[in-house]
């Protein structure tokens, strides 16, 4: 009996029923028109400013998802190197920074361009350019099974089995030819970009044809297959909306791979993306209060303050973890506690800062007042 998708008749045949979520398609279409206008409102530097940040969000998401933890900086600074809008090269001392960066760049520099299998071995290299013991730039050639396993040792579990080694490549080409066949003006074209994204991204992962990374590669491709329909870089972190909830995104592919029936799988993904989009909203939103404030301020505030208002709206809407306290203005901005105090002190009297919560004294904890 056939176990998985890739075993069953249909494959590559995927059939579902947009029945169930024919308002969400129509809400997503909505505000990607809404947000292309918020950006487009936005000065130049700002919407510099927003996609990298959503660019930053993908990059450390789609990374935490397969349990590697980026360091946020050295990310920001891969992004502004490769896009060259820092003054002077900044070292980065992780290369997977580096590797992620480079492909968040050139997914977005290249949505419009056909796939090709040269594409997917690039994206390869960039993201696994110091991996060791890994073919990289290739298919996977290993004869033993590719398997999805979770639990101990000796206590495993299988989630799913890809197809052998020896089938990746003709699997790959026919997964290209359909990816292209079914973009914007192909002869087989899917009209609506979240529901070609994720076959894509389901098709993709069952093949599995990297010894690594095809979890990063395939959230690359759906967001591919999305600035293509919407014929515009999409402005969304998907990552970050599936590492929300990881454990709903495996369950929901696991089950995908069982079938090729894949209502269930398309609805999930369709209100993933647009969860996601809703995100992006909240982003461009607090990207504009950035503007105004510092609009607001400008003049006003000292070198140490700028670099401690700078450091604390690098964290997104959530704002600082704890908020800002003296001890904390101290580390950041190499000063003296006095000096710390007398900086939180003119903040809050000028409305740059407010408090948070009722504390006072040592526990006194502030906010940046973006209003």
């Amino acid at each position: 009996m056939a176990t998985y998708n890739w075993q069953q008749k249909d494959w590559p045949l995927f059939s579902y029923s947009l029945e169930n979520v024919e308002d969400e398609l129509f809400a997503l279409t909505e505000k990607i028109g809404k947000i292309t206008g918020a950006l487009n409102a936005l000065p130049e530097d700002s919407q510099m400013a927003m996609i990298i940040d959503m660019m930053v969000s993908e990059a450390l998401k789609t990374s935490e998802i397969e349990g590697e933890y980026l360091s946020r900086k050295d990310v920001i600074s891969s992004i502004k190197n490769n896009l060259g809008l820092n003054q002077q090269w900044e070292k980065v001392r992780d290369k997977k920074s580096e590797g992620i960066a480079e492909l968040m760049i050139d997914v977005r520099n290249t949505y419009a361009e056909k796939l090709t299998k040269e594409k997917l071995f690039s994206w390869h290299r960039m993201l696994l350019r110091d991996a060791e013991d890994v073919k990289v730039g290739g298919w996977r050639e290993h004869e033993e099974p590719m398997q999805v396993v979770s639990g101990a040792m000796g206590k495993e579990k299988v989630h799913f089995e890809a197809p052998p080694s020896a089938q990746v490549p003709m699997e790959m080409e026919r997964f290209i030819t359909w990816f292209n066949e079914t973009a914007p003006g192909g002869a087989h074209e899917i009209r609506k970009p979240p529901v070609r994204s994720a076959i894509a991204h389901l098709y993709f992962e069952s093949i599995h044809p990297f010894e690594d990374g095809n979890g990063r590669i395939g959230r690359a491709i759906t967001e591919k297959a999305l600035s293509q329909g919407f014929g515009r870089p999409v402005l969304m972190s998907l990552s970050k909306t599936i590492e929300e909830n990881k454990s709903d995104y495996y369950n929901a592919l696991e089950k995908a791979q069982r079938s090729n029936e894949v209502t269930d799988w398309v609805e999930y993904f369709v209100k993933t993306v647009l969860a996601a989009q809703v995100d992006a909203e909240v982003q461009i939103d607090f990207t504009l209060k950035k503007v105004k404030f510092f609009d607001r301020f400008k003049g006003k505030l000292n070198e140490r303050q700028l670099k401690v208002i700078n450091r604390m709206l690098e964290e997104g809407p959530a704002g600082f973890e704890g908020g800002m306290n003296a001890s904390k203005y101290v580390s950041l901005a190499k000063v003296s506690k006095a000096t710390a105090t007398r900086d939180l002190q003119e903040l809050l009297q000028i409305g740059a800062f407010s408090l948070l919560g009722s504390g006072g004294g040592r526990s006194t904890r502030y906010r940046v007042n973006l209003g």
